[in-house]
């Protein structure tokens, strides 16, 4: 969990537009005055997790010394790349007028870009880096002067790539949720060109958007997930109290966008194995790997709080195998972590732990099969159940060291908001963009997936909800 007050990179393959008056550039060319640089990020080593999850079937080996993550580490340092410090800062809710009044302002500025021809489009090619020269760079720091992430300079038409220049494209990878590399790479070209006119229409949209959910009615407290942003915000009276990373659906197995309500919280849960996951994953696994079971701890039943079933009676290329039912025990394997969060909802889909922590360290964060696991569960929980009869601050702890499976029937149920916002605007002018991982906005955008850091591979296809 990260409080409010942690630093914020959006993530996407978009640009933004900045509240600075159109001028005439050097050249003759027309483009947006920056009128504010982006906040700098101040990049916080994560403390390392415990690397249990590892020993997870399908999720590598074993690895208790910690010796792979500490590797990782020095790889990122020594490409000066850092895990992700991509949460808002801001208290203002997405869901808010405030928000509102600023998509406005930002429909307004976009416009006058627009206006004026637009961003200049720059070559793809091989990757641009410092201390490298490139016939390109002119046209690099024209598109980066536009929108605010470089300092409008006289010489912006040397040929070098300079220490400022990379420094400008971190900038604009931070706020577009890429790595901040420094360097314009394969994923940074495409979100570089995105025309200015459709901005403006994915502003448009988004702004339509967060209508309908204001639309939904007032809530003191609630819980919003921004699917595309992968992040989750708590708030109450109009202000976030907390700000947590999210994993969400891939894309096969899509996060749905819903209204539901936080009705229970299921320390040390069983995790019943959805049938969609138990016919389209389990069994077919179980077909070439019969001791998965076993390691994982899930048991067959005939149904659900019914016999027990001994798997290794079971054909499991026979149509009865479809109609048994599976539940895998508590414990640190479990996929749904220690705690979940229980939200009854036709699509069947809640919040949860994982034990798959070190996902939380990329970028775009599509792994699940369309739940939401949260980063920092206990702190969310906390604050879920900070007004239940008797419950004190930091409790969750204290329930989870005992050890044992409790279930918390809230007496305040919570409204929760899983929402698909790809474009918005802060107050101080910074516009932010989203991929569209989903294809809700028209085109699956891809730069997500082409901006993996490579040593922080995807884990295989999981059961994992």
């Amino acid at each position: 969990m990260q409080a409010v007050r942690a630093p914020v990179q959006p993530r996407g393959r978009l640009f933004s537009i900045l509240s600075g008056k159109v001028a005439r550039g050097i050249g003759g060319a027309f483009f947006a005055g920056a009128a504010f640089l982006l906040l700098g990020v101040h990049a916080h080593a994560q403390a390392a997790q415990a690397n249990w999850w590892e020993g997870i079937t399908g999720y590598g080996t074993p690895d208790y010394t910690g010796k792979r993550e500490e590797e990782r580490q020095r790889r990122r340092e020594a490409r000066k790349v850092e895990p992700p410090d991509d949460l808002r800062t801001d208290p203002t809710p997405w869901r808010s007028d405030e928000m509102l009044i600023s998509m406005r302002k930002a429909i307004e500025h976009y416009q006058k870009i627009v206006d004026v021809g637009g961003f200049p489009r720059v070559p793809e090619g091989r990757m641009m880096r410092e201390g490298e020269d490139d016939d390109r760079v002119p046209i690099l720091r024209r598109r980066l002067i536009m929108s605010g992430d470089l300092r409008p300079r006289n010489n912006y038409n040397t040929y070098t790539f300079d220490a400022e220049l990379a420094e400008g494209v971190r900038n604009f990878q931070r706020r577009h949720g890429l790595r901040p590399t420094g360097r314009v790479m394969r994923s940074t070209y495409p979100a570089l060109n995105i025309s200015a006119e459709e901005r403006l229409m994915l502003l448009r949209v988004n702004l339509g958007r967060i209508r309908e959910l204001m639309s939904q009615g007032v809530d003191d407290r609630y819980i919003l997930v921004n699917i595309p942003a992968f992040q989750l915000e708590a708030v109450e009276h109009f202000e976030v109290q907390q700000r947590h990373r999210v994993i969400v659906g891939r894309t096969q197995r899509q996060s749905p966008s819903i209204k539901a309500t936080v009705r229970a919280l299921n320390f040390y849960p069983y995790w019943r194995v959805p049938d969609s996951v138990a016919h389209l994953d389990l069994i077919p696994r179980l077909r070439k790997e019969p001791e998965y079971l076993e390691k994982e701890k899930i048991r067959v039943l005939t149904t659900f709080g019914g016999a027990e079933v001994d798997p290794n009676l079971v054909n499991w290329s026979s149509p009865e195998a479809q109609k048994l039912k599976f539940r895998q025990d508590p414990g640190p394997q479990n996929a749904l972590g220690i705690v979940r969060i229980d939200m009854p909802n036709a699509d069947n889909v809640y919040m949860h732990d994982t034990p798959m922590k070190n996902l939380f360290n990329q970028h775009s964060r599509a792994f699940s099969a369309g739940c939401v696991r949260v980063q920092g569960v206990l702190d969310l929980v906390d604050w879920i159940a900070q007004y239940e009869p008797g419950w004190r601050q930091g409790q969750a702890e204290g329930v989870i060291a005992a050890g044992q499976p409790v279930d918390v029937t809230l007496t305040r149920p919570l409204p929760v908001y899983f929402a698909y916002i790809t474009a918005w605007a802060e107050r101080d002018g910074e516009i932010q963009f989203r991929p569209d991982i989903y294809g809700r906005d028209g085109t699956i955008d891809t730069i997500a997936e082409m901006d993996r850091d490579p040593d922080d591979p995807l884990p295989p296809p999981s059961l994992a909800p």
